[in-house]
């Protein structure tokens, strides 16, 4: 049963590292749905698929959204974005920085020792997840061209924003809900 999540998880980063995601989409688009689909996809099926993983990963549920907050937004101030953006080693520290704190948000917050906090984590990841996103697409202009050596396409960025908002959002925050339902149910405990 747990062969198949894990299997997705590794295979997901694969897909998303190496199709050629740019001649479909401008830049920035495909950097957002590569981060969504690091912390919000991937990182869950690879707690799910592993145990001993999740087990060696499993922090303080708010503890782990923490760290995520402050990775997900440090790597999208304008100068960190356009070293993530400029390839080689940037772009390889900033893939596996959002695959980690993923895995931590995950492994923290699916514990069964605190269904409480792991619903908070998950609940608070789905909020900065939501700011973040709204703030990429109300901008007034793109917040990036400069540091990144491109054309400024607002557009761009707004479409990685709704990303932002449509995958990050929802899947944290039915997360959060399920995890508080669950919580409720079994009085705290599981």
């Amino acid at each position: 049963m747990r062969r198949l999540p894990l299997i997705a998880g590794l295979a997901l980063p694969v897909l998303l590292w190496a199709a050629p995601l740019e001649a479909w989409w401008p830049a920035f688009p495909v950097h957002m749905l590569r981060h969504m689909g690091l912390v919000a996809v991937a990182a869950p099926l690879l707690v799910l698929g592993a145990p001993r993983l999740a087990a060696a990963c499993a922090v303080s549920p708010v503890a782990a959204a923490a760290a995520e907050f402050v990775v997900v937004w440090a790597w999208h101030l304008p100068a960190a974005h356009g070293l993530g953006r400029g390839g080689g080693a940037g772009f390889a520290l900033e893939q596996a920085s959002f695959l980690g704190v993923g895995l931590l948000v995950w492994a923290g917050c699916l514990r069964a020792d605190q269904p409480l906090a792991g619903a908070l984590g998950l609940l608070l990841t789905s909020m900065h997840m939501t700011l973040l996103g709204a703030l990429l697409v109300l901008a007034p202009r793109d917040l990036y061209a400069d540091w990144c050596g491109t054309a400024p396409n607002l557009t761009g960025q707004q479409v990685g924003g709704m990303l932002m908002l449509g995958i990050g959002t929802p899947v944290y925050l039915v997360a959060g809900l399920l995890r508080a339902s669950r919580a409720l149910e079994t009085g705290g405990t599981a």
